[in-house]
Order: structure tokens, then C-alpha cells, then sequence
């Protein structure tokens, strides 16, 4: 009976082709601009998600703008309940024109890795970026971009640190896990800081930020608060947070941007409901006769809004179910344009579920009125229409 059921559902979706066609086409388009927008949204805070909880980010207390001195590293080193301390700089450097843009950090070689164990780097060319002192470590995406390969001579102009600097690739290194940035430029502190002595005395020996990492058991707000305590009331505060807290700061700033496409992704589903509706209501009004044939056969209203809802769910899912298969390709596809703005572009799984229930809410939403009207239809009004 069941399977009777759904076949007559079926045929009925079918009846009407074109309509039917046309609004699936629809569906599809908009579940699939849904989770694309929706993995935008997650693309913007991946590096809020991939942040680690064991790592510390200290700063100026004014702006990350200011610097610190390099003379905190070991009195920071010195506080209770840091296991491992490193440091870098934002470099800002132009890679041939301004539309190859990247983050470069100038980063202190022998402590930086050993503070993101997901930044998979062979020992060897490690070791080699450690004793080169023009050397750079690249991420894997990033060098594929470009074409680099180790041992590659990498120009940038600098635009925070003036002039041309020339970089030696010693090491790529590869993601530990999907949500790793295989798009960033790092090259050693101290060569940096060398250049700077003899062209720019001011800004040597200063350090943009610190990198903490936190001993097993310790609370990362005790040791904020006792890093930041260290350095009140001198002429270069601190503040120091969680890496996820710095990097939601940057995300703060759009949040604006954020808040759109979010909103933009659901109005997208509530206009496809509304055709859903109007297509479905069509349906009931052109099988009112029907309906009341099946009354008069001694079906129950209950059965015909059973009916309704069946024919709704069968277009509003399959239209969910290509959408969602389509939806990893596409966003793969989409990624190499956007790699420069997101380093990390995939699907998530949560996204995917999302669509479904979409389209499970769109198939249900858009058969109320149209069971109802179907459920309420009095048999002599139906069939006074068949003579």
C-alpha cells in the first residue's frame, strides 16, 4: 500500500514536466547557492576554528600596529606555566605585482615550527632554512601556485619594510590537517632584523608579536594575566590572548560582510520556498476534481494531505539531493579562484546536512496550504467541476 502510495505521488510530479522540471532547476540552484554561501561563511572563520587552544598570542596593548621589544622575549620565557615561546613580524611583501598578495612573516627559524606541529616540515629542510639565512619556508598551495620548487629564488618588494628582498625556498611544508593554511611566506627574523640595523635603526630589535605556548595543565587566562601584569605600566603594554580570540578580532572587523551573506544564503531558501508553495498550490487547485473522487472512494482527508505532502517532498529532496552532490565539486572548483582570499575552501560536513534539512523544510513548508486545501475540499464542489 505504501509503495502505491508513493508511486502515485511519483506519477504526479510527473505530469507536469516542465513545471516540474523548471522548479527543480530551482531547487537545485538555490540549496547549492545556500551551501556555497554557507562555506564562505566557514572559509572566513577557518582560521578561528584551526586556532589551538595551548597557544597564546601577546601584542601591543595599543594596536598590533605598534611593536614590541624584542627585550620581553625572556622575561615573558620567565613567567610560570609557558612551555615554548617564539616571535614574528608581519612583512607585507609584493611578490612581481600587487595581485599576488600572500601573508609573509619574518619568524624567529629555530623556535617558530616547533609551535605548530601541523605545519608538517621535513627535518632536512628545516635544518637547511635554519642556516640559510636568506632562506624561506613556503606552504605547499602557495608554491604550487607560483610554480616554486626548494632551492628557487623568491624577489618580493617590501611595502612595511621598504626595498627589495630576495628569498632562497629551503622548505614547503604541507597542512597536518584540511583546515591547515597552505598559503603563507615565511622567512628568518633575524635577516630581517639585520637589514633593518643598517638601513632602519628605529625599527630593529622589535617584534610584532609573541607566540606562547602554553605547559600541559595550565590555564591559558592565569598565564595571560600574569604575562600581561609583568609589562603594566611601561612604555610598551601587552596584551595577551588565546590565538582563537586574536584571530576572531580580525574576523570582528567584517563582521558586518559576514552578517550579509549569512542573511543573503537564507533569504535564498525563503524565495525558493515561496515558488515551492506557488508551484504546489497550482498542483492542488488543477486536482480538485481528483481529490474529491478520492473523498467520495472513502479515502480520508488526512490521506489526500498525505498525498500533497509526498508529492512535495519528492520534488523538494531530489532537487536537495543534486544540489548537495554537486555542492563539494563546484566549491572545489571555486577555491582556486578565491586561494589568495580563503586558504582553506571545503565543505563541511555540517553544511551539507544543512541543505538537506532545507530542502526537507522547503518540501514541508510548501505543502501546508495546499494539503489543507486539498483536506478541506467538499466532495459535491469537486465534482460539480466534472460535468
Amino acid at each position: 500500500m505504501l509503495t502505491l502510495f508513493f508511486r502515485f505521488a511519483l506519477r504526479n510530479t510527473l505530469r507536469h514536466r516542465l513545471r516540474s522540471l523548471l522548479t527543480l532547476a530551482g531547487l537545485i540552484v538555490a540549496i547549492l547557492a545556500f551551501g556555497l554561501l554557507q562555506t564562505i561563511i566557514s572559509a572566513w572563520y577557518a582560521g578561528v576554528n584551526a586556532a589551538s587552544p595551548n597557544r597564546l598570542i601577546s601584542r601591543n596593548a595599543i594596536s598590533l600596529t605598534f611593536p614590541l621589544p624584542l627585550a620581553y622575549a625572556e622575561r615573558i620565557r620567565a613567567q610560570e606555566g609557558i612551555e615554548r615561546l617564539s616571535w614574528a613580524n608581519w612583512f607585507g611583501g609584493v611578490y612581481i605585482d600587487e595581485s599576488n598578495f600572500f601573508p609573509s612573516f619574518a619568524v624567529d627559524a629555530p623556535s617558530y615550527f616547533a609551535l605548530y606541529p601541523e605545519f608538517v616540515l621535513p627535518a632536512e629542510q628545516q635544518a637547511a632554512f635554519i642556516r640559510d639565512r636568506r632562506g624561506a619556508v613556503v606552504g605547499a598551495k602557495l608554491a604550487k601556485r607560483f610554480g616554486w620548487e626548494v632551492g628557487d629564488v623568491v624577489p618580493l618588494r617590501g611595502t612595511i619594510y621598504p626595498g627589495n628582498w630576495d628569498f632562497v625556498v629551503r622548505g614547503i611544508y604541507h597542512g597536518r590537517d584540511a583546515s591547515t593554511d597552505e598559503n603563507q611566506f615565511f622567512f628568518q627574523w633575524d635577516y630581517l632584523n639585520e637589514r633593518l640595523r643598517n638601513t632602519l635603526p628605529g625599527m630593529s630589535n622589535q617584534v610584532g608579536i609573541y607566540l606562547l605556548q602554553l605547559a600541559p595543565g595550565q590555564n591559558a587566562a592565569g598565564v595571560s594575566v600574569r604575562v600581561d601584569a609583568e609589562f603594566r605600566n611601561s612604555l610598551a603594554e601587552t596584551l595577551t590572548e588565546t590565538e582563537k580570540a586574536f584571530q576572531m578580532s580580525f574576523v570582528a572587523m567584517t563582521g558586518a560582510i559576514v552578517s550579509a551573506i549569512e542573511i543573503v544564503s537564507y533569504v535564498v531558501i525563503l524565495i525558493i520556498m515561496a515558488v515551492m508553495a506557488n508551484t504546489m498550490a497550482m498542483a492542488a487547485r488543477e486536482r480538485s476534481r481528483e481529490y474529491a473522487t478520492l473523498k467520495a472512494l472513502g479515502f480520508p482527508p488526512h490521506g489526500i494531505g498525505m498525498l500533497v505532502l509526498a508529492e512535495s517532498l519528492l520534488l523538494a529532496l531530489a532537487g536537495g539531493a543534486i544540489a548537495v552532490a554537486l555542492t563539494p565539486p563546484l566549491a572545489s572548483a571555486i577555491s582556486h579562484q578565491l586561494e589568495q582570499f580563503f586558504p582553506v575552501f571545503a565543505v563541511q560536513t555540517v553544511t551539507m546536512q544543512h541543505q538537506a534539512l532545507a530542502a526537507l523544510g522547503i518540501g514541508c513548508v510548501a505543502a501546508i496550504l495546499p494539503a489543507l486545501r486539498a483536506m478541506r475540499i467538499r466532495i459535491t464542489d469537486g465534482l460539480r467541476a466534472i460535468a
